[in-house]
């Protein structure tokens, strides 16, 4: 699944960047059982936060969906990380939790996070498919747009 996976990343023209680290006191994932736990991801790009601002006023609604893919590149990265670079250990993303800067009156949540849910689905496939939460926020960490962080199930 890795040649899968690995193809369809390069066929999206994505190359997964080093997984971050942690910018405050916590680690950035947990491996807990057959559940990989993995820290919210922000729309890191070439070492910087890439969107920032509030989406609905600062920042536009297909901005906001690429600051969302972004932030799922970096769970993959994170991911490929945690599990020693093989990201054919994923057999399901069991949830992502989508946090939105919000404007006040912005109700889009769910049409920004989908640029990680696509993204996610097309690199992963079935494996990809997933539950949600798409929520707004007055605020996120570094002014960023969107956070997003995520639980996998993997293979032992």
């Amino acid at each position: 699944m890795s040649d899968t996976i690995d193809s369809r990343l390069a066929a999206l023209g994505i190359t997964l960047p080093a997984a971050a680290a942690p910018a405050a006191n916590y680690v950035p994932f947990v491996i807990s059982g057959n559940l990989l736990y993995l820290s919210g991801q922000l729309p890191i790009e070439g070492g910087k936060v890439a969107v920032l601002g509030l989406v609905g006023s600062e920042v536009a609604l297909a901005d906001a969906q690429r600051a969302a893919e972004l932030c799922a590149i970096n769970i993959l990265a994170q991911a490929k990380s945690a599990l020693g670079g093989d990201l054919s250990r994923i057999t399901r993303v069991i949830k992502l939790n989508g946090f939105v800067a919000s404007a006040p009156g912005f109700v889009e949540q769910h049409l920004v996070i989908n640029g990680a849910s696509n993204l996610i689905a097309n690199v992963l496939g079935e494996a990809g498919k997933h539950a949600r939460a798409a929520v707004g926020m007055a605020s996120l960490p570094l002014n960023a747009a969107v956070e997003i962080d995520a639980i996998l199930e993997i293979a032992l």
